[in-house]
């Protein structure tokens, strides 16, 4: 067990800047809408998510029911068994859902775009998207998602997986972007440029990775309580042999 957290209470300033966190996770949470608005930019469909959102997202701010957002944080140790609380499961697979689903949609697309020259985004939203959410929802369901598991006694890992993820996968799509941006200007088109976004998707992707599952970048150090647990047992045995 480690002690992660030493306030009694989280800060009003704190509280309130994970509120507008939670507002965006489950304001581009429908996959069509979110196609849409980088597409073609908000309509009325959009303003009215948007609003149904932020109000249920500052209500359950204001009673402390948002990951982040509580009076009194609820994780203090890692490795303690606790029972994980259903807006932290709700949450945290939304969030997944938003990293995941985009990053292999558009991982597809480009694979797509590079061998064949024709881009299928729009078909691979509309029909993979929701199934791909599913799949998340299902391994919630299963207690396989970091951080939304029915117990916290994994958190130590949970929560540093879900930063390498936050790592790996923005700076990726932003990557592939810019190339995108860039590739009219080098005089790419078609497969050419398709070939140049994913290889830049990739590169950033794998280096972030790499740099996360070695513990180099921020909140990506693990910690494992079984394994802490095996080590005071041999501790143990060395002082007593």
């Amino acid at each position: 067990m480690r002690s992660v957290v030493h306030r009694e209470r989280n800060k009003i300033y704190y509280r309130a800047l994970h509120v507008p966190i939670w507002i965006w996770v489950f304001f581009i949470l429908p996959g069509h809408l979110t196609y849409a608005l980088f597409l073609h930019g908000p309509d009325r469909r959009h303003w009215i998510w948007l609003a149904v959102v932020v109000a249920i997202c500052v209500w359950r701010g204001f009673c402390g029911r948002l990951p982040g957002v509580e009076l009194r944080p609820y994780i203090t140790h890692f490795g303690v068994r606790q029972a994980n609380l259903p807006y932290r499961v709700a949450c945290y697979t939304a969030a997944w859902i938003d990293l995941l689903v985009p990053f292999t949609l558009n991982l597809i697309g480009l694979v797509v775009a590079a061998t064949t020259g024709v881009w299928r985004i729009g078909q691979l939203y509309a029909g993979l998207y929701y199934p791909l959410a599913c799949a998340v929802v299902l391994g919630t369901w299963l207690g396989w998602t970091p951080r939304a598991r029915r117990w916290t006694d994994t958190e130590g890992s949970d929560w540093a997986w879900f930063y390498v993820a936050l790592w790996s996968i923005v700076p990726s799509e932003l990557a592939g972007w810019i190339m995108w941006r860039l590739g009219s200007r080098l005089g790419l088109a078609g497969a050419a440029l398709a070939g140049a976004r994913l290889a830049a998707f990739l590169v950033v992707a794998a280096f972030f990775f790499l740099l996360g599952f070695l513990e180099k970048l921020g909140r990506t150090k693990r910690y494992y309580a079984e394994l802490e647990a095996g080590a005071g047992r041999r501790r143990l045995s060395d002082s007593q042999g």
